[in-house]
């Protein structure tokens, strides 16, 4: 049923796709020669004309589209991602356009309006989609257009992957039980229940006719992994499988063919490479400028206000454990009263710590003692975007606390981050606020960059553990 469904999908997904080029393509030519935004030359074709090319534009497109795993199911896939095909799309699309008509010598036809037609494209095909999504995201949060799954194997994975979907009731995803050998029928987990043995999966499947199979053993039962595959590959069933060792592995793990033998690397670091460290290191540099010229006039009234006061230094600065692990000192406004500094380093900042002056907590809630920070960035010491640094006494501590904590020094830490985006600030949880920075350095892009720097506008100046 969900296979159907998911075909009737698609070609609704490609009669929307060829109807958003089709007006793309028309509001382009009236952007170019009707709108007065650009300069009309005496000829143009009419648009009857430039019409006979939609009958090569529209198949091509859509053919690019399905090449870049467009029209694979949005239940998953991310916005960012979906947002990215649709640019390399276009792009190779008015690429390829523009070739033909140099090659075919079609002189008339106007580049400008080729150029229209691409960004038009975009904004509307971004903008058609994220409406689908909505749409489909709420028929499956109402109970609609559900795929209906079995787990095998009760371990850490099926509980982690429970925990997902109930908290995504947009995916559409069902889960009808759990298979266990080791957990007696009727143990139950967040509603979910374990409905029988192992052995019992051959009958299940003709009985309940599951959309999927995920295979969610626990590391102690891997011994038993090819004998389970093999039993859901004659299913018939699509079959994944969920490994109980993902805090091991990365999210995205970097992989190599040896020769038909699959190798997996323990940690794959984008910003290991040297082009992306490169890219990164230069957004940060001219990011950093620009903040400075915006913020200039907040910081002079910041230091003002802190003069008049409270006596002391404008500055504070602390040593805090950066790339590779190198010591540096982070500058922030001074937002507490002159101490001495073994009480500075006794302990974290708490809710009306008596330590905090009045205006400090003003600035320390709305994030703006962190200004200063934007020299760090300058220098090199700090990025825009990343974990946020920590104290050494403090790093000596969660390393032997923690697994993977050092992680987070093999890139620069940052004045922002994805675990403070997602309110992980202040007193809260080291081991979430370690999950979302080693998420953030495993998936590293300069999108991703943008996208919490956006975020942070609007969530991580003011947030309620800020303090």
């Amino acid at each position: 049923m969900i296979k159907e469904y998911q075909k009737f999908l698609n070609r609704v997904q490609v009669v929307l796709d060829g109807s958003v080029v089709i007006v793309s393509y028309v509001l382009a030519w009236y952007l170019r020669f009707r709108s007065g935004i650009f300069n009309l030359d005496e000829w143009y074709l009419p648009l009857e004309s430039y019409m006979r090319l939609l009958f090569y534009i529209v198949p091509g497109y859509l053919i690019l589209f399905y090449a870049f795993h467009l029209y694979e199911p949005k239940r998953v896939m991310g916005r960012r991602l979906e947002g990215w095909r649709i640019i390399q799309a276009n792009t190779l699309g008015m690429m390829a356009l523009i070739l033909v008509l140099y090659v075919t010598k079609q002189v008339h036809i106007s580049r400008t309006m080729i150029f229209v037609f691409f960004c038009t494209n975009i904004i509307l095909l971004v903008l058609e989609r994220n409406i689908l999504r909505f749409v489909l995201r709420n028929i499956r949060r109402n109970g609609h257009n559900l795929k209906h799954m079995i787990l095998v194997g009760y371990s850490r994975a099926a509980e982690q992957y429970i925990d997902r979907i109930k908290a995504n009731p947009e995916w559409g995803y069902q889960v009808n039980g759990i298979l266990d050998d080791s957990f007696q029928p009727g143990t139950e987990y967040k509603g979910i229940k374990v409905i029988g043995r192992v052995k019992d999966l051959t009958t299940l499947l003709q009985e309940n006719q599951p959309d999927e199979i995920a295979i969610t053993l626990g590391l102690d039962e891997y011994d038993r992994l090819e004998d389970i595959v093999a039993l859901c590959e004659k299913s018939g069933v699509h079959t994944k499988f969920i490994p109980d060792y993902n805090h091991i592995i990365p999210t995205k793990p970097y992989t190599e063919d040896i020769q038909g033998l699959p190798v997996i690397n323990i940690r794959h670091v984008p910003l290991t490479n040297g082009l992306n460290r490169a890219v990164k290191r230069t957004f940060d540099f001219f990011g950093a400028i620009g903040a400075i010229i915006l913020f200039s006039p907040v910081m002079l009234v910041v230091a003002l206000f802190i003069k008049i006061t409270d006596p002391g230094p404008l500055i504070f600065k602390q040593k805090r454990v950066g790339l590779k692990n190198k010591t540096f000192y982070m500058y922030k406004f001074r937002s507490m009263v002159i101490q001495k500094k073994a009480d500075e380093e006794k302990a974290w900042t708490t809710k009306n710590d008596p330590r905090i002056t009045p205006f400090g907590k003003f600035i320390r809630k709305t994030s703006i003692d962190e200004l200063p920070q934007l020299f760090n960035v300058l220098k090199g010491d700090m990025s825009l975007v990343g974990p946020r640094p920590e104290r050494p006494m403090f790093v000596d501590k969660f390393k032997e606390e923690i697994p993977r904590y050092m992680v987070k020094h093999q890139v620069r830490p940052g004045m922002t981050g994805w675990a403070q985006v997602n309110g992980l600030r202040g007193d809260t949880s080291i081991k979430k606020r370690i999950e979302y920075d080693l998420y953030y350095i495993e998936n590293w892009t300069l999108g991703f960059d943008i996208k919490i720097l956006f975020l942070t506008v609007f969530k991580g100046f003011v947030n309620k553990n800020a303090y």
